[in-house]
């Protein structure tokens, strides 16, 4: 669809329309962590979803962070539900490769995980990361609070001012609420796929430009 011209996203009338239900069953645990893939996820932990090229190297990232709980891949901020992974690559579903990040907030700050998935890829290529082209790459936060929403903004304005100033563009990552864009689990293959493929492709890679530490401190509760 996409060969020789600029990728472009689909819309829910043009997308692919999907099933009722997926066509595998999810794994009950994470390889490497050993806790429960799906939720619903113990009360104290929040979730966090990011979305930054291919998913395989992006779940390494985050499940190597002290206080993750859990991480699992699959497909978001799409029209077409319950996707199969030759779908999503089609670019005829929209959704974008994303990682889901259980963690716990006393042991590492959505903050923390913020400034871990702007250095850990260049969040201004748009529809792509490196050599890896297509819709499904492009570069997303979807927010699970008010908290998150305003931290994520936060945080995308003081990276933009450093990369500026490093000489890169503008940053075309996406910042919407989870509500709304439902996370489909990507195939059991897929989960943990740098685990059970330690020599496995890794297309994930920064700038180089640190993100300043402490400019997207989290909003107080009563944001």
């Amino acid at each position: 669809m996409f060969l020789n011209r600029t990728p472009q996203l689909p819309t829910p009338d043009q997308a692919l329309k999907g099933r009722d239900t997926p066509e595998f069953e999810l794994p009950a645990r994470h390889t490497v962590l050993g806790s429960p893939l799906a939720g619903p996820y113990p009360a104290h932990l929040e979730t966090a979803d990011f979305a930054l090229g291919c998913f395989w190297g992006a779940e390494r990232i985050f499940w190597q962070t002290e206080g993750v709980w859990t991480t699992l891949v699959g497909y978001q901020g799409g029209s077409t539900a319950n996707p199969a992974y030759e779908e999503v690559c089609s670019g005829l579903t929209g959704h974008t490769e994303a990682v889901r990040v259980v963690f716990d907030p006393e042991v590492v700050p959505y903050t923390t995980l913020l400034k871990i998935f702007w250095e850990s890829h260049n969040p201004t290529q748009g529809f792509r990361q490196g050599n890896d082209v297509g819709t499904q790459y492009r570069s997303a936060i979807y927010t699970h609070s008010p908290a998150q929403a305003a931290a994520a903004a936060a945080s995308r304005e003081a990276y933009q001012q450093v990369l500026t100033g490093s000489g890169y563009g503008t940053i075309s990552t996406e910042i919407q609420p989870a509500e709304g864009r439902e996370f489909y689990a990507a195939e059991p293959y897929h989960q943990q796929y740098l685990d059970k493929n330690p020599a496995g492709y890794c297309g994930i890679g920064g700038t180089g430009v640190s993100c300043p530490i402490g400019v997207a401190k989290a909003p107080s509760a009563d944001a």
